[in-house]
């Protein structure tokens, strides 16, 4: 089952749910204010790969900071 990210129309809290594919958010409830039916919202991700043998990175693309918003290696160090 995927992770479907929601954001509430009414409270505007974002929150993510592990759902049955294809889940529009109709059938669920925000955990905030107990509102049914919030919006699916376009999820991004931030993918972390290790250095390799030659210098480069396993993955490609990438090269240091986590995201735009810090300099930080780890998302989960800025909130993002």
């Amino acid at each position: 089952m995927p992770i479907y990210e929601f954001r509430c129309a009414v409270c505007g809290q974002l929150f993510e749910k592990l759902c049955p594919m294809g889940e529009t958010g109709e059938n669920i409830a925000c955990p905030n204010c107990g509102k049914p039916g919030p919006r699916r919202v376009m999820s991004s991700f931030c993918a972390h790969g290790k250095k390799s043998d030659n210098g480069g990175s396993d993955l490609g693309g990438g090269g240091g900071g986590g995201c735009a918003g810090c300099s930080s290696t780890s998302c989960a160090t800025c909130g993002h």
